[in-house]
Formats: structure tokens, sequence, C-alpha cells
């Protein structure tokens, strides 16, 4: 027995090194901060001696106020946001002094608290003053009320009843507790925030996202035990292009087809979040249970998944529920085999499944997304008028995604809210002015770099890769290392290993190298200057 938790200890304490290792990701630190910022609202909460001030009110917050609150939140925010923090948060009631909004999962409840909690009072002051507390809760949870103070206002009794001010009231229990937002009612493991908005009916469909569209209709259909050919489904592409709003629509629309079937959607911070609070806690058995018994899994952000002992762990949860003949869905940036920051082994099973890709939106594509997003608008907008010439303006002059388009489509939409006049050509080219024409820049791989300078150097693909040192080898490659380490984001070691395995300090000689040169030598530098725009074609 010793020996078992022995090496369960060393396991756990192994996992959490390496968590700690890759905490230098922006991730990683998002998740970090939001751990202590609930260990600060909890030790604010739990101070005595902090008295909350005294005001004289005699009306109840309403319903009505809620909806100028959230109509303030959404302008501040922007619709993204807003949808995916505060679209289900719902009024409940209010006294005197308090304010009871509720959220359907305590993961949603701990993030506003987080992060939102001093701009939420605000707002709510802004409405009606007085309010002093903003209190959180899970719907279907039991909330024990404070006292209220009667209605003509007693103020002993307004400040006996009331705790702490400007503090939403989140209670919280043991990690243990918290890692599971981990764990439901059902014995299932919660998943991420799905947004109401994003469902396959108002997904706009078109020759770049056709297929992706297709298969995900086809998951989400699927029956449990049986899931589709393309097991695991992988969807990749640039932001803005839909694929975020394809593992939402699949999640809500496999739930309402199957309310028994267990369907979890997942960012990959949210995963990695989970796992090391379940380690540090002591729950990870329990939660690596909670994963296999799912049968639709929907990852999101793949290509932010880091730490060795958190992607064994999913490596293990995918081949158990692929064998198992459960349904996962992954999505990310980019195709399988150029997520070098994953493991081996789960690049290889991704890579086993069918992958597609959603392409940037042609003009048609386009027109039908501000069709989509300008309806909605206007049914929040009443009265909103922006013609239609200036709808296809847009559509022909914001090429990149359509998360620009949706932002240039909000700026319209803005402008004529504080003018009350109608959009002109003049004023939307002045609002849209550094979105027009914007284009995603093209992603280089290293691949591409090596097959264009072996062409106009003649010289093999092999050879660049090869140990020969000869000088119509030794330069082109060192062109190629200095193009890799300009035009993409990989790192020196990376690049390395796609050049025959070299040593990092190589790959830094060659930088510095072609740099020297290029600083005394014209003819290079323009040569250099001709390669990156025949990678970039």
């Amino acid at each position: 027995m010793g020996s078992i938790m022995s090496r369960g200890a060393a396991e756990n304490f192994d996992a959490a090194r390496d968590f700690d290792a890759a905490r230098d990701g922006a991730l990683q630190r998002r998740a970090l901060r939001l751990t202590e910022t609930l260990d600060a609202s909890e030790r604010t909460h739990n101070e005595e001696g902090t008295m909350m001030a005294e005001v004289q009110v005699t009306e109840r917050p309403t319903e009505e106020q809620w909806q100028r609150v959230k109509q303030r939140l959404r302008t501040e925010l922007g619709e993204d946001v807003f949808g995916s923090w505060f679209g289900r948060v719902e009024f409940e009631e209010a006294d005197l002094n308090s304010v009871y909004l509720s959220v359907p999962t305590r993961f949603l409840k701990s993030w506003i608290a987080a992060h939102y909690s001093e701009r939420l009072l605000a707002l709510w002051n802004g409405e009606r003053k007085g309010v002093a507390r903003i209190e959180l809760i899970v719907r279907g949870a039991t909330r024990l009320k404070t006292p209220a103070a009667s209605e003509k206002g007693d103020e002993a009794g307004l400040a006996q009843a009331a705790p702490p001010s400007n503090v939403i009231h989140v209670r919280r229990g043991s990690e243990a507790d918290f890692a599971a937002g981990t764990i439901n009612n059902n014995g299932g493991i919660n998943g991420s925030p799905v947004e109401p908005r994003y469902t396959f009916e108002t997904f706009c469909e078109g020759a770049a996202n056709r297929v992706a569209f297709a298969a995900a209709k086809a998951v989400a259909e699927s029956t449990s035990g049986k899931p589709t050919p393309y097991n695991p489904l992988y969807i990749h592409a640039g932001v803005g292009r839909g694929k975020t709003h394809l593992l939402h629509a699949i999640t809500r629309a496999a739930r309402a087809a199957r309310p028994g079937r267990n369907v979890v959607y997942l960012t990959a911070e949210h995963f990695m979040f989970r796992f090391v609070a379940a380690l540090r806690s002591h729950s990870a058995i329990p939660f690596k249970e909670s994963l296999r018994e799912i049968d639709l899994l929907l990852i999101d952000d793949m290509q932010f998944l880091q730490g060795k002992s958190v992607q064994q762990e999913f490596c293990h949860m995918l081949n158990q529920l692929i064998d198992g003949a459960r349904q996962v869905v992954v999505a990310a940036d980019r195709p399988p085999a150029e997520l070098e920051t994953l493991d081996e082994r789960v690049r290889s099973r991704l890579r086993g499944g069918v992958a597609f890709e959603i392409g940037a939106p042609d003009v048609q594509l386009r027109r039908d997304i501000l069709k989509v997003r300008y309806h909605a608008a206007s049914g929040q907008n009443p009265g909103l008028d922006i013609p239609e010439t200036i709808l296809e303006y847009v559509a022909q002059s914001v090429l990149s995604n359509g998360r620009d388009l949706e932002g240039a489509l909000n700026r319209l939409v803005a402008q004529w809210q504080f003018t009350r006049q109608p959009v002109t050509l003049t004023s939307a080219e002045i609002t849209l002015r550094d979105l027009v024409g914007a284009r995603e820049p093209r992603r280089v791989r290293i691949e591409d770099i090596q097959r264009v300078v072996s062409r106009h150097y003649n010289v093999s693909k092999a050879d660049l890769l090869s140990a020969r040192r000869t000088r119509t080898i030794v330069r082109p490659r060192q062109i190629a290392m200095y193009l890799a380490k300009v035009l993409t984001p990989r790192s020196l070691p990376e690049i390395g290993r796609r050049f025959g395995g070299r040593d990092h300090t190589t790959v830094l000689h060659a930088v510095r190298k072609i740099e020297g040169l290029i600083d005394g030598d014209t003819a290079l530098k323009e040569e250099i200057e001709l390669l990156k725009r025949m990678i970039d074609e």
C-alpha cells in the first residue's frame, strides 16, 4: 500500500511539475490567475470588520434595469465576449440592497465573479443607487437568503444583514469540488460554456466550409456507440472562420436530440486547468473516470494543449474513447502534423481520423454572413438603417474572416446608434479604414521554404537535410534556416529538427551569418527578398 501511495504521489508531483514548467504559456498564466482571483474573493468574503455603506433605498432593482445593464455590457464587451459569459445569465430577484443573478454552471459563476464583479456592480449602481451586493447562484442550487430589511428601510437592519460591499458573493468549497466544476449531479463532467447563438441554423454555409459543416451535422445526428466513419473529426482553420461555431452547434444539437447522451465541450485551456486542479486536490482518479464516460467529446483550440502529463492523459482518454466507439471532435488553427508542441502519439491519433479545413470566405459567403448578422442587429435595434450598398461595400472590402465582418458591422451599428443618421459610404470608409483590405497573412511552413529554396538553387531537399558541407549546399541551407526563423513562429530547436536533426546552435549560426552578409551584400539582400515573395505566393 505504501509503495502504491508513493508512486501515486510521485506521479502527481511529476504532473504538477510539468504544468509548472509549461506555465509560461499565456493560457496557463490565465488559469493560475483565475485560481488566485478565486482565493482572493474567498478571503475578501471572510474578512471581518468590513462594513457596507449605509444607503437609504425605497425601490427594488427590476428586470427592466437588468436588461439595460445587459445592453451596456454588450456594447462594452462586444457580442462575442458578451455572449460567451453573459448570454445565459438571468435575473432572479432582488431585495433592497442585493441583486440575485443565476448562471447554469459553477465554472461560469466563478469566472464572472473573478473578472467582472466590479464592472457589474458599477453598472447596477448606474441604474439604481444603493445596490451594494450582487450574488451569483447556480440555477437549481439552493441559496441561503440573508434576512431582508423592512420595506421602509431599517438602516441598522441593512448594515447587519449585508455582507461586505463591492463584492460578488461566491461561495467556494474545497479545491476538489472546484476541480470538478468537473463532476455534475449525474456523475459526468461539466463542460465549458456554450454560446446560445452558435447553432446550425445561424451558421452560414458556403464553398469554404461546406464539407466541414456537413461532417459536423453528421456527428450531431450520430447515436451513442455508433460514431461516424470519421472519428476523430478534426476541423482546422484560421481565426474567425467558424470552427468554434461548429463545435458549439454540434454540442447543442446533440444534447437536444438525445438528452441522455453525455456530450461535453471543453477548450484545451479548460481541460488543462481542471486536470491540474484535480491532481493538486488528489481527485485525479474520479476526474479520469468521468472523462472516460463521455459519449461525445469536443475539444477546442487544441494548439494550446501543453504539458507532458496533460498530453499523456489526453492521449489515454482519446484512445479509450475512440476504441470504445465514442465520438471525438477536435478543432485547432492548423493541421495535426503542424502541432509541433503536441506529443507525437497525440498527433498520430488525430491524423488517424478525418481532417477538414475551413477556408477563407468568398464574397458570396461574406454577403450571407452580413445578411444574417444585420437581421439579428435589426431585431435588437428597431429602426436600424444601414443601406444595402454599404453592406455590399463591407462584403467586398473586409476579406479576412467572419469575425472581422461581424466587427465591421458592429462598428456601423454603433455609429448609427450614436448619430441616428443613415450610414453613408464616406462615414463607413472612415469607420472601417483599418479593416478594409485586411487579409489574413498566409501561414508559411518550413516545408514550403525548403521546396522554394531547393528549386531556386537547384539542389535537392535531401541535400539541404543532409550532412554534406560543400559550398553549393551550405549557403542555400543557411538561407533556408534564416527564412524559417524570419517567416515562421518556430523555435530554433524545432527548425534544427526539421533540417536533418541539427542542433539549435547551428541554426543560430546560420541566422547570424545571413544577417551579417545581408548588411554588406545588396545582391544577396535582393535575392532573399525575391525568395520571400516566391514563398508567399
